[in-house]
């Protein structure tokens, strides 16, 4: 049951920022302290990542573990309006391993942080998982 009307339920799912969100200015602002430099939301790779390495060709997909069905605590399956949940959720779901696929076909790597590792604020460990990504010519 939703704790909410469907009123309340629209205005705050309308709220919700596609760019430029929490979780990607936490990592865009570790990344920046540690001397990487990037681009943001390129449009000419497929997905447009949130953050491009062009010299390197990598790129990082921030994604929230509810839109993107990540199997972690923040992520549960709405009880409202379930059919339509499940094929939005599916579908973003189908189309971020295509695009992921398509960009190893152009010869790039892309790295996927989850909301949930920044919210945990254990960010020696992104760190590590993203020095790892970044500096590693194999990856």
């Amino acid at each position: 049951m939703d704790v909410h009307t469907s009123q309340q339920r629209s205005y705050n799912m309308s709220r919700i920022k596609g760019e430029n969100t929490k979780p990607e200015e936490i990592l865009r602002k570790l990344l920046w302290k540690h001397g990487y430099r990037y681009r943001l939301h390129y449009k000419k790779l497929p997905g447009k990542p949130d953050i491009v390495f062009p010299s390197r060709k990598k790129v990082i997909f921030v994604n929230g573990c509810f839109w993107h069905r990540h199997k972690c605590n923040f992520f549960k399956w709405p009880q409202t309006n379930a059919e339509f949940w499940k094929e939005k959720i599916t579908g973003n779901v189908k189309r971020d391993k295509k695009n992921y696929k398509t960009l190893i076909e152009l010869g790039w790597s892309y790295l996927v942080i989850w909301e949930c590792e920044l919210k945990t604020k254990d960010f020696v460990s992104v760190l590590n998982k993203l020095q790892i990504f970044l500096d590693n010519n194999l990856a």
